[in-house]
């Protein structure tokens, strides 16, 4: 007769061990989905001699309102509309087969209390690692040029070709951008009459940065906000797991020597 309380009792007790680990990696991912977390705990489970799957995990987040819910979509920042030159959608088929053969690119804005502030990030389409970014109070070429010129400066593989795919915005056509590009043998190419689609990863990428490192909210000061985006880049590419990568980081996979064909 005392079985079931005792039962009870134990399996409260292991769902409050296995919460005080969600609540441990949402400290430093608060936004991680359920699939990731649950990958991410599953050597800290095992050694705790904890069991839970993914249904389980699914179950339990739901039990305690922890399960992420999406958040709105976002205002369009590009201005295409002008009259510089653009280049064709080069990416539409074949998908990136090693780093630095694919770069997407596109800016978002992010709400302070002191105004508006924009992020420009250049990621890798192989590896879905952040290898550029620049933020600034406003959208000048000069300003979002930023994230090209760090992204060109970690580039391992300058002996190989490389497409850097972007919207039509006029920094993109700009010809300091256009100039950049050409210097160092990369290959611009363009979403072609504003469809969203055709540069879905960088989108995506805006979305992933912003709702799962609260930057989707209005932020304290542009100084808060500059800090938080460089930390938020930094725990992307270093502590996140990817679904596309295997459950690998986009450092990990970034890393990883191609063999040559």
């Amino acid at each position: 007769m005392y079985k079931q309380p005792k039962d009870a009792a134990a399996k409260q007790h292991r769902a409050a061990r296995v919460k005080a680990l969600v609540d441990k990696h949402r400290k430093v991912l608060p936004r991680l989905g359920t699939r990731k977390l649950h990958h991410l705990m599953g050597e800290e489970l095992r050694s705790k001699g904890l069991k839970i799957g993914r249904d389980g995990l699914f179950a339990l987040l739901g039990s305690h309102d922890l399960l992420i819910k999406p958040r709105r979509r976002y205002v369009q920042t590009t201005n295409s509309r002008h009259w510089l030159r653009k280049w064709p959608n080069l990416v539409k088929e074949a998908a990136a087969k090693r780093p630095d053969e694919v770069w997407v690119s596109d800016i978002t804005y992010l709400k302070t209390q002191e105004g508006t502030m924009y992020l420009n990030m250049v990621t890798d389409a192989y590896s879905r690692r952040i290898v550029g970014y620049a933020v600034a109070d406003n959208m000048e070429t000069a300003s979002m040029i930023k994230a090209f010129e760090m992204a060109i400066a970690q580039r391992k593989q300058c002996d190989q070709p490389l497409i850097h795919h972007s919207d039509r915005g006029v920094q993109y056509c700009s010809k300091d951008y256009v100039s950049m590009a050409a210097a160092n043998r990369i290959v611009l190419s363009m979403s072609e009459n504003g469809d969203p689609y055709e540069n879905a990863l960088a989108e995506r990428m805006n979305r992933t940065i912003k709702e799962e490192f609260s930057m989707d909210r209005t932020l304290k000061s542009k100084q808060q906000t500059c800090a938080l985006v460089e930390e938020s880049i930094l725990l992307y590419n270093s502590k996140r797991p990817h679904l596309a990568l295997k459950m690998k980081t986009p450092d990990q996979v970034h890393k990883t020597k191609i063999p040559a064909t």
